[in-house]
């Protein structure tokens, strides 16, 4: 085997954001472009030589085609081994923990996870490390730093791998192994859950609707739900990865997910409804009637995970992103456990993980995971509820409504600003800043301002800093609102503006949410000119 070193030059932009590189598919289809970023990301890494990878994805357009380049690549830059799923089909969570389990270097995960997919869509690339989790900031800033320098990439020139069969074939001295991804992840989870109760659940008449968004979950969700479980035939719709994701927006929300959440509303009802994302490492739950936002997902887990044979002894700590809502912080407390918050970004959930500071770690964005693996896990957080709902019960309205007589409801949204000229964004954070030296003590919209910064994030454990992680503007009586630009949009900004309320424990926890938000909305418009800044006061998407 011939190994080839082709000259290159870099390419300006490719530079990893919240979860890899992600751009338009048709860039990535650029001649040199993925080679490049690929290239980069070894040389990053000390080289291959000698190196395990796992490489697979969502199913997305130019899925099959990138898997190749970079097995080839892998062969390439001397790898001893590329483990790879049947068909390139790989969850995310299910990536993690194929690094974890095969003691591997780390992994390539090919997803622009709940972005639209095709050839005219979105797709990314992202690396993650040997413990499982995304490259932290440290590495992906080489990543960069060497995509700026790149002058050669290497790979051979063979014919592509068979990804239909399961088995092991060699490139020269580096082996292939095609492994069943969905057999090794459904292994897992019988070690973390009551699998015998979930059974009994399903055979008691209990019923279900999960909905797959024909992404990565769907042959994940039908192995376990349907044939391992006993949930109805049927139990997963849109079950078939596709590579345009049925040309619909694998995004787990009311909005992109709305058959699912008209079913939920109707009176015909099953008795929970979930979804995942385009790569699976995000989650939806809705009950009958009963839409429960990802903040507040995150803290019933937590609040309930020791329901579950795998947290029975307790957790060790909570960690919630800082957009997130604070109602995993009252959970923790009352547990008596650490709580941490963190930068949006799973990556920084890692070393808390790594130290065993944490046990279960949530994201207002859908993401919800624990210690089994280094990422966010969308079946591992609807497996919990039904592992919880099996042994409460209850229904999931109920429960809901049990934890805010308890603990209090944090009133929640997010507003999705989309495809922001990025001038304007930019100009409407730095105008923010200007303010934080006059904003404590003034009122808008019948609120007074209690505190005013942008987040800093210090790690407990490595001691690292990462600075400009959002705009936190807090109000007396419990309000609060942040502003954010995402990493994860492909054009222009996504501005984020996240409102919370919280009702105090014994406070009113009926309210309509956009109702009981609406005077912390109105006074974060104010104090951001956002429709004079930005143009605009109406979201794309409301969650």
């Amino acid at each position: 085997m011939k190994i080839e070193t082709i000259k290159t030059t870099p390419i300006d932009g490719q530079m990893p954001g919240t979860s890899g590189l992600r751009k338009k598919t048709r860039v990535f289809m650029e001649p040199r472009y993925l080679e490049n970023f690929i290239q980069a990301t070894f040389d990053a890494i000390g080289g291959g030589t000698g190196k395990t990878f796992i490489v697979g994805g969502d199913g997305r357009f130019f899925n099959k085609d990138a898997i190749q380049t970079i097995i080839k690549m892998a062969a390439g830059n001397g790898a001893a081994g590329v483990i790879v799923s049947q068909n390139g089909i790989l969850s995310t969570p299910a990536a993690s923990h194929l690094i974890r389990l095969n003691k591997a270097d780390g992994g390539f995960i090919l997803s622009a996870s709940h972005n639209p997919g095709g050839i005219d869509e979105d797709f990314g690339v992202k690396f993650n490390a040997q413990n499982g989790g995304p490259a932290p900031e440290g590495l992906t800033a080489k990543i960069f730093d060497a995509t700026t320098s790149i002058e050669q990439y290497k790979t051979v020139d063979v014919d592509d791998v068979d990804l239909s069969s399961i088995g092991t074939t060699h490139y020269g001295d580096m082996q292939i192994h095609v492994v069943d991804a969905v057999t090794d992840y459904q292994a897992l989870m019988e070690t973390l859950f009551d699998f015998a109760a979930i059974r009994a659940l399903f055979a008691s008449g209990f019923t279900m609707r999960f909905d797959a968004m024909h992404a990565v979950t769907g042959p994940y969700a039908t192995a376990i739900l349907e044939q391992t479980l006993g949930a109805a035939a049927g139990t997963v719709v849109n079950g078939i990865p596709l590579e345009d994701f049925g040309k619909g927006h694998p995004d787990p929300n009311p909005i992109w997910a709305k058959d699912l959440m008209d079913l939920m509303m109707s009176d015909a009802s099953p008795d929970i409804g979930a979804a995942s994302d385009g790569d699976g490492d995000r989650n939806m739950i809705v009950g009958h009637g009963a839409y429960v936002t990802p903040s507040d997902s995150l803290a019933i887990l937590a609040a309930n995970a020791h329901l579950a044979p795998a947290y029975s002894d307790g957790l060790a700590g909570i960690a919630r992103s800082m957009p997130t809502s604070a109602a995993s912080d009252r959970v923790a407390a009352k547990l008596g456990i650490g709580s941490y918050e963190t930068p949006t970004g799973w990556k920084f959930f890692g070393n808390l993980l790594d130290a065993g500071k944490v046990t279960i770690c949530g994201e207002e964005s859908a993401g919800t995971g624990s210690s089994h693996v280094r990422e966010k896990d969308g079946l591992w957080a609807v497996l919990l509820w039904l592992n919880i709902l099996a042994m409460r019960k209850q229904s999931v309205a109920d429960i809901v409504a049990d934890h805010w007589n308890t603990f209090g409801r944090d009133y929640y949204s997010r507003y999705d600003f989309e495809a922001v000229e990025t001038e304007k964004a930019n100009k409407m954070m730095q105008d923010l800043r200007g303010q934080f030296g006059e904003l404590v003590g003034q009122s808008h919209a019948g609120l007074t301002v209690t505190s005013a910064d942008e987040f800093s994030y210090l790690d407990p454990v490595d001691g690292s800093i990462s600075k400009n992680q959002g705009v936190r503007i807090a109000f007396d009586g419990g309000g609060r609102a942040v502003f954010r630009l995402s990493g994860t949009g492909t054009q222009g900004a996504t501005v984020r503006l996240y409102l919370e309320q919280y009702s105090g424990q014994g406070g009113d926890i009926g309210l309509d949410t956009q109702t009981a938000l609406q005077n912390v909305r109105d006074a974060a418009f104010a104090i951001s000119a956002m429709e004079a800044t930005i143009g605009r006061i109406v979201p794309d998407v409301i969650t």
